[in-house]
């Protein structure tokens, strides 16, 4: 019997963050979604070039500002301060909106409570808790070439974000291509999970019970590694 402890052994945010990041092609443009996802900008690998969206008007932020260097008329959408690189531009809510609809992005990067096996996803719910409205996500699932989310496997209370069916308000239907979570990669093609990597030590049988829908595996599973002191 596998030692593996899912709920002490998965990856952090940061972690996850910098999967996602090695992924991002050269020369693409792309929106991080509020909180988690942003952080996957600290992450881009060295000499590629990504092009930053935010909904709030800017294109072409830079790294975060170090502490206490913060030029707070320089924000993203989450209301963190960012920098700005060379060519920068700023612009009005509506025209970022248009970007973003009119097919101009390469990719979304969004956080997630579900994401069902046909790429449902579910990144908002009703109540007193979590996003109070679905937001400008709505229109990224759809106006984006390619969405993925980066989430933990599971909740707090250990039940799977990956399931068959999503039971929270949608987001956007079918239209998640890729999941990067705290225990593997997952492609969703077909209707089905795909799984690509998982974490070393990491049974398919263990991965298979915290998670809501069947994983269907093409080919081999390579083993999901990342760098230990992030």
């Amino acid at each position: 019997m596998s030692d593996f402890n899912i709920m002490a052994d998965k990856l952090s945010n940061a972690q996850i963050a910098w999967r996602a990041a090695q992924d991002i092609e050269d020369g693409s443009y792309v929106n991080l979604g509020i909180g988690f996802p942003e952080m996957i900008a600290k992450f881009q690998p060295e000499g590629r070039d990504v092009t930053y969206h935010t909904e709030n008007g800017v294109l072409g932020f830079g790294k975060a500002p170090k502490d206490g260097e913060e030029d707070w008329d320089l924000i993203n959408a989450g209301k963190t301060a960012i920098t700005l690189n060379p060519g920068a531009s700023f612009f009005h809510h509506a025209d970022s909106f248009s970007m973003v609809r009119g097919g101009h992005l390469d990719l979304a990067v969004l956080g997630a409570y579900q994401v069902a096996q046909n790429g449902d996803l579910a990144n908002w719910r009703v109540g007193s808790k979590g996003v109070p409205a679905v937001g400008g996500a709505m229109d990224l699932v759809h106006g984006a070439k390619r969405v993925a989310v980066v989430t933990d496997h599971v909740t707090k209370d250990g039940g799977p974000k990956l399931v068959e069916t999503c039971t929270f308000p949608l987001t956007g239907v079918g239209c998640v291509t890729r999941v990067y979570t705290s225990l593997a990669v997952i492609d969703i093609e077909g209707g089905k999970f795909i799984l690509r990597e998982k974490l070393p030590g990491l049974s398919m049988e263990a991965l298979q019970a915290v998670t809501g829908a069947t994983l269907h595996t093409e080919g081999d599973v390579l083993d999901l590694i990342v760098p230990q002191d992030l």
